[in-house]
């Protein structure tokens, strides 16, 4: 499983919260607890900054202009997984775009990628057609979106989705 996540200031309920621990990891974490995996959590080398305003400024910024954000600190290996879970938000319908990166700099040729996703009213957005285009050959299963205010609630939603995808928990 590889995922990324940020802390900070973020959207709550129409409000703002301030995260510890960024919905999506936490979201891998518990994920991580229903199965036996290796996680890896991109990092990004210019960190997002704190500010959710200044943080969906720059993503927008970074959609317009189809960057390649840099990911700080070595790619994992896969050569040896079938299956790679990726974790993100959802930013303005889509995973940020340091997902693009990363699975533009892995070859997942032959590989299940299962997407899974926090999020505020975008669901997947367009996590499973971006991520057919960014992973030639690889196979797109059923993604997992959990509404980030809901993310320590989601067991259930969890294992239900391990069980559609046949996965060993």
């Amino acid at each position: 499983m590889a995922y990324f996540s940020r802390a900070g200031e973020n959207y709550h309920y129409g409000g703002r919260t301030h995260l510890q621990v960024g919905n999506t990891e936490r979201l891998a974490q518990m994920i991580s607890r229903y199965i036996d995996c290796d996680v890896h959590r991109i990092l990004p080398a210019d960190p997002y900054p704190d500010d959710y305003d200044q943080t969906v400024q720059r993503n927008v910024r970074e959609q317009d202009t189809d960057a390649r954000p840099a990911i700080a600190g070595p790619l994992p290996n896969v050569d040896h997984y079938d299956t790679v879970l990726l974790g993100s938000p959802i930013w303005n319908v889509r995973a940020p775009m340091i997902m693009t990166t990363f699975t533009e700099r892995l070859d997942l040729r032959g590989k299940t990628v299962v997407p899974f996703t926090t999020q505020v009213m975008s669901g997947l957005g367009t996590t499973a057609r971006d991520y057919a285009a960014s992973c030639p050959g690889a196979g797109i299963a059923e993604g997992l979106a959990v509404r980030g205010e809901e993310v320590d609630d989601a067991g259930a939603e969890i294992r239900a989705w391990f069980q559609r995808l046949r996965l060993r928990m």
